[in-house]
Parts: structure tokens; sequence; C-alpha cells
């Protein structure tokens, strides 16, 4: 098999143009290094593909210059055997000594001295998935700023529903804003749309209601609302479409579901910023410095100036750090004892993070294993530092005024007893005398009587559903009661 003449090329990447300089190939001292100029529209960087096909160039590199570079590398994908991105700050040119040919011959040669990490890019099936990820992220973020407007709105126009319900938008908030918005004036109404256990704050929604909302902050309302509804139709869409586009990986998406904390959201978020394949990453630590959900390193004359941690990719950071929330509000798990170890240590914040990390490390070795999680329990601090756990609790209590004296106890039964034997030990429990509890042979004279066994209590009463009956405030006759006394023309209780 004929082995492929290294060739590198250096490619700055703009809006409108891209600059392209060819390294000679590998071992040739007297070769001659091209140059040209390629604008950026479709024909033209096919052009460009073409050019370099027939100079035999072997790897590519470019800057991650803002979404410049990805027609490019569409372009490119799977034409050329390699491509390279870098960060332009691991690149970047001293001042009063930069052009764009420069640049690209920057580019080059240090591609061809190998002296370039190149970022992770996915394959396009992966890139796909996070556009869909992150899209519905912005469409999240564009729900709450829409959200942030009605309330303003509301406050505006004096309506407090806010300050009586704990949300504004659930089910019986938005009644009441579409009640609004459509101009009905009656906050008696509007307040009888309330549901659930709101119902008992009725009087206060009718004082909430009694707002002086014009037509012209009606019709503002109506637009939101409409804009709120078309939003989240939309987030339906994208997920679904998640959905079906990750369905050949469910299992990929089941391994890190069962982590407490994390659900198929953040597994979609997972699997679509780091991909099904986890050996693009050395380690799991690599995975996790890439994320950035560990300490920065800065120093300088041997003192560490600095361990906040990079930016690195935000959605799968700020996914993390949400399921870590959620984890450290578990009962019995490892992850919310590793919360509360570290956030003694570090604080709130801090441990969030750290919990995050945990989170990463544990979601990419059972990715690039193929295990399922294993639940380590909330006491795997204490028993790993048993010792240490004793004799602190002991030193305490000893401070206290306590003599302690430590007895191991026994383990607990392994088998549990029969329903036959338990029934057996309650029984004998409840009798005050153990002869009592022996079996006594029946006298043949004397027969027995018969024991009557108790009445079954009556079942309690269906709870009646519907809207409460408003007959005695209005001062008619109530009709609404089954039972013919309660129907009496004379009685005018609701």
């Amino acid at each position: 098999m004929e082995v492929a003449t290294r060739r590198c090329c250096g490619i700055d990447v703009h809006k409108k143009s891209v600059m392209v300089h060819v390294l000679p190939p590998e071992g040739e001292r007297n070769g001659k290094p091209q140059e040209r100029e390629f604008r950026t529209f479709s024909r033209d960087l096919r052009s460009l593909r073409n050019w370099l096909t027939r100079l035999h160039v072997t790897e590519v590199v470019m800057e991650s210059t803002g979404q410049y570079w990805r027609p490019l590398w569409n372009i490119l994908e799977g034409e050329i055997p390699r491509l390279v991105l870098v960060n332009p700050a691991h690149v970047k040119a001293l001042a009063g000594r930069k052009t764009d040919r420069i640049d690209s011959q920057r580019l080059a040669r240090y591609l061809e001295s190998q002296d370039l990490d190149g970022s992770l890019v996915p394959p396009r099936e992966v890139r796909e998935w996070r556009d869909l990820t992150r899209s519905r992220v912005h469409l999240l973020q564009e729900v709450n700023r829409v959200k942030n407007r009605i309330t303003q709105l509301c406050e505006a126009g004096n309506i407090k529903v806010s300050s009586v319900a704990s949300d504004l938008f659930g089910v019986s908030g938005r009644k009441m804003l579409a009640a609004v918005a459509e101009g009905r004036r009656d906050p008696g109404w509007m307040a009888d749309y309330a549901c659930g256990t709101l119902r008992n704050k009725k009087k206060e929604l009718e004082f909430a209601l009694e707002g002086s909302f014009t037509n012209h902050q009606r019709w503002l309302l109506r637009e939101e609302l409409g804009h709120l509804s078309t939003l989240e139709a939309q987030i339906g869409r994208v997920e679904q479409e998640i959905e079906r586009q990750m369905k050949p990986y469910a299992e990929h998406l089941r391994r890190p579901d069962t982590i407490p904390g994390i659900d198929v959201i953040t597994a979609w978020t997972l699997v679509a910023e780091l991909g099904p394949d986890m050996s693009v990453f050395p380690d799991a630590n690599q995975c996790a410095s890439w994320a950035g959900l560990c300490p920065g390193n800065k120093k300088s004359a041997g003192k560490r100036l600095s361990g906040r941690t990079r930016k690195a990719n935000p959605y799968l950071r700020r996914d993390l750090c949400q399921a870590a929330w959620a984890a450290s509000h578990t009962k019995g798990t490892y992850l919310s004892a590793l919360y509360r170890r570290y956030r003694m240590q570090l604080g709130h914040h801090k441990a969030i993070v750290a919990v995050a990390h945990q989170m990463l490390i544990t979601a990419h070795t059972m990715l690039s294993r193929g295990e399922d999680y294993r639940e380590l329990g909330e006491d795997y601090f204490d028993q790993k530092n048993k010792p240490q756990v004793t004799k602190r609790l002991v030193k305490r209590l000893a401070n206290l005024g306590y003599t302690v004296t430590l007895t191991e106890s026994a383990p607990p039964p392994a088998a549990v007893p029969a329903p036959e034997q338990t029934i057996a030990a309650d029984t004998l429990a409840s009798s005050p005398d153990p002869a009592q509890s022996a079996p006594q042979a029946p006298a043949a004279s004397a027969p027995q009587a018969p024991v009557a066994s108790p009445e079954p209590a009556p079942p309690p009463a269906p709870r009646r559903r519907g809207r409460p009956c408003k007959c005695a405030e209005r001062g008619i006759v109530c009709l609404h009661k089954k039972s013919p006394d309660e129907a009496h023309p004379n009685n005018l209780s609701a």
C-alpha cells in the first residue's frame, strides 16, 4: 500500500474571502509554496476543494472564526484526509506583524511542525443533534423572556395574581390571563377559574384581579400570550425531532438516565455534546476539562493566581450543573452525600460544580465501558473512613459529658420470616399471659357461642366535583342538592 506524502495547508478564514497557503510536500526543500485567495460562495469553495485535491494536500488547518469556518469545513469534509480546527487564541499573531497572507502561512508552518492542538469537531450527525438541543435551549430562554414581559405587563395594570398564586402560568393563571385579555371585567367571574387548592384563596384572587387594564394593555397581553403558545408548540416539535433522530442510540441515552439527577433531556445534551464515541477523549479527566468542569491552571513564580473554571462548553456545563442541583436533593444517594461533603469545605457553588464534575466522570466511564450505574449509597464516605468517623463522634459525645462504650452490633438477619410465623409472633406479643396463648380444647357439654363479626364501616361519601353552588349568594332557590330536604324552597344555604 502506497503511503501519501504529507502536505500541509493553512487557511485564514473570513466572511467574504479565505486566504490559502499550501506548503510543498514534506521532504522537498526546493519546493515552492503556493498561495491563492478564494471567495466564500459555494462554487468558489468547491473550486478550492478541487484545487487542494489536485495538489494532493493531506492536512488542512483553519481557525474557528465565528460561524464562517462551518461551510468550508462541510465542503472539505470527506475529501481531505485530515482537517484541524484551532482556537484563534492559540495561534494569535504579534501586533504589527499580521496580514491574511502571514496568518495562513503561520498556520501551515504550525501544522507541519505538529505544534497545534485541534478542537473537537464531531461528525455531521452529532453536529445536527447539537443544533437541535441548543435550539431547544434558546427557545426556553425566549419563553422565559416572554413570561417576564407578561409579568411586568400585569404589574403595570395592577393585576396581582402572582402575589396570590405561586405560578402565574399554571392552569388557573393562564385561564385568568386569557380572561383579562378578552376584556372580562368581573373579578369574581375570573377568580372562579381557580383550580385545586387555589380555590381556597378565591376572595384574594378577586382583589388581585381588580386591575386597571386599558385596551392597549389587553392588546399587548393577547399578543404575548399568543407568542408564548407558539414558542411552547415549537419546543414540543423540537423535542419530537430530537427523540426521532436519537432513537437508534436509545442505549446510550438509557445509561446516563440512571444517574440520580439526570433525566432524558440532560441525557440528550450529554450524547449530543460528547457524541456516542467516547474514544475521542483520552480519559474521563480530559473530558471534564473539555467541558469546563474542573479547576483552571494559572500559576506564575510558584504562586497559584487563580483556579477559576474555563467557559469551555456552556451548554453541557449548564445542564450538568442543573442535574447536580437536582442530585443534591435526592435521598440516600452517593451524589447527595458528596454535595454535603463539599459544601462544608467549599461552599454551595463550588460544591455544585464538583458534583457536576463527578457526574460527567461517571457518565463518561459508563458510556466507555458499556456498564450500568452502581449506587454507592449515602454512607459511602462513613464506611470508607469508619475509624475516623467513630473517633470524631465519640469525642463529641465525651465533650458533652457522656461516657461512651462501643460494642459492635450483630448483622441483620438475612431471611425474612414467613407470614404465618409473623402472625403468630404478633399474637403472642399481644397476649398478657403466655398460658392464655396456648390452644384450649373446647368442652363437649358447653357449645361455643357464635362470635359476632364487627360491621364494616360505611364508605366515605364521594367528593363532589365542579364549581361550588352560588344560589345562596344570589338569593334564589337551590336545586343542586340531591336530598329532597336540602332542595326545599326554604333552604337557601349553598
